[in-house]
């Protein structure tokens, strides 16, 4: 993968919304989550699908709808200061 994209289980497992890397590959799998990237939205039916910097992932995690916006990729799986800092919180609607 370019320094412009990331696999989005490792973007997911990175921005600490599942515990492992495997957790969100399961979940991405399911087609869980919705991607729009330049106005189109689609569902992310592989783990493997690109994410890159201003795309916006909605899925429902813990009984509530998440909506984010991606801010970076990250390095590493760090902190949950770190975390935070891959995405901003955007309205579900």
């Amino acid at each position: 993968m370019s320094d412009e994209a990331c696999r989005a289980d490792v973007w997911l497992w990175r921005a600490r919304f599942f515990k492992t890397r495997s957790l969100a590959a399961k979940f991405l799998d399911e087609g869980k989550v919705r991607l729009t990237r330049g106005g189109a939205e689609t569902r992310i039916d592989k783990c493997a699908r690109p994410v890159k910097v201003g795309d916006r992932l909605v899925f429902a995690l813990g009984g509530r709808l998440v909506a984010v916006v991606v801010e970076a990729l990250g390095e590493r799986r760090g902190p949950a200061q770190e975390a935070r800092a891959l995405y901003s919180q955007m309205d579900p609607g």
